[in-house]
């Protein structure tokens, strides 16, 4: 996604809920001018720091990047119209674009090798599981520390420290859900 698509989508959701600038970066912990470059297309945040920002609205990722105005109703989705919402070595690919109230949230996951969630463990609300369609994935879920292969699978409260990890040479892809949404 281009910077002016990130930029105008955050002035329309900001505008929307009648935020301003000042409050909205107050709320978020950064800089009015961060908001500003943002919104001018001439600044492109982090995946963690756009989370930070739309916290503060609040609004979440997945629902930030499916934002389309009086879109139809859309049921089927070819492999190029998963919304992206990762970035880097991690990719998100969100299924299903404009369910605002949406319960449940799958996702199409890959890791490079060697990337991951990151040191700090993830804590939220909710369950999620997931089913590995290649390469091998560390799942850490409180103590406990699995490899996981093609077919094997995960599911857990993630209201418990959690983390993935791609282990090995080759690209993992992992096919995900959450409830509630995360991002």
């Amino acid at each position: 996604m281009e910077n002016t698509d990130i930029g105008v989508r955050l002035r329309y959701v900001r505008l929307a809920k009648n935020i301003s600038q000042r409050k909205l970066a107050e709320r978020a912990g950064v800089t009015p001018s961060t908001i500003s470059l943002i919104e001018a297309g001439r600044s492109n945040p982090s995946v963690g720091a756009l989370k930070r920002i739309l916290d503060g609205i609040p609004i979440d990722l997945g629902e930030f990047f499916s934002l389309k105005p009086e879109m139809p109703a859309k049921f089927f989705y070819k492999a190029d119209e998963l919304t992206e919402i990762g970035k880097g070595k991690v990719s998100y690919r969100q299924i299903g674009e404009r369910f605002p109230n949406r319960a449940l949230q799958i996702l199409k996951e890959r890791y490079q090798p060697g990337s991951g969630t990151g040191k700090v463990l993830l804590v939220h609300e909710g369950e999620e599981g997931g089913i590995v369609i290649s390469g091998r994935l560390e799942v850490i879920v409180d103590n406990e520390r699995r490899i996981l292969g093609p077919g094997d699978a995960y599911y857990f409260e993630s209201r418990r420290p959690h983390g993935f990890r791609c282990v090995g040479d080759a690209i993992c892809e992992v096919v995900s859900a959450c409830t509630p949404p995360t991002f």
